[in-house]
């Protein structure tokens, strides 16, 4: 598992998401953050090319450090960009010190997700907004036995990546009020193409 997940998995996370179908979700998501911004999972940096000259800097955390290499060489505005490596479940800064927290496709594979969320909080200022584009959930009942059935081989083959997480539940849990949200399937297998998207600010 080694060489899958240190070379040949980081590849294939960068290749999936270079689905042009994700384009929309990015610019209207990436496009609404403001001030200092913390990205979570910023993966290979393909988010960076979306934001706007709204943006005072960004933080791309990536706990893996290949994802993190792709993303230094991508191409970006001149606006100033910290890489770190590190978990979204322990969130390397102050308290109140963000003023938008950016998730895209994201939450389906942190191991502690209600922990990652919590401290997504925590950083936030309180007048903050967390924005979100992530697949979950189906609410067809059919569709979600095929979620709960592949996840098990989508977790081995995909990074932990979890077809089935409830993700307004979880961000609601989490102490956050949902300000927006726009659910539906993506053009695709329905199982892996639900979508959440909108944003939430702390409670």
């Amino acid at each position: 598992m080694g060489i899958y997940r240190d070379v040949i998995l980081p590849k294939l996370c960068d290749l999936s998401m270079l689905n042009e179908r994700l384009h929309p979700y990015r610019t209207r998501v990436i496009g609404a953050a403001e001030g200092r911004v913390l990205e979570i999972g910023s993966g290979s940096g393909l988010n960076l090319p979306f934001y706007r000259p709204g943006v005072r800097e960004i933080l791309a955390l990536e706990p893996d450090p290949a994802l993190l290499a792709m993303a230094r060489r991508v191409p970006h505005s001149e606006m100033p960009i910290n890489f770190i490596e590190a978990s979204a479940e322990a969130i390397p800064l102050d308290d109140n010190s963000v003023d938008t927290v950016v998730t895209t496709w994201t939450l389906c594979t942190i191991p502690g997700a209600a922990t990652a969320l919590a401290e997504m909080r925590r950083v936030l200022r309180p007048e903050g907004k967390l924005l979100f584009v992530e697949h979950g959930l189906s609410p067809d009942h059919g569709v979600r036995r095929w979620q709960d059935n592949l996840t098990p081989i989508r977790r081995r083959i995909g990074g932990g990546c979890h077809l089935n997480r409830p993700i307004r539940l979880m961000i609601e849990g989490a102490g956050f009020r949902i300000d927006r949200i726009e659910t539906g399937y993506m053009r695709g297998p329905k199982p892996m193409t639900f979508m959440y998207e909108g944003s939430a600010r702390p409670k």
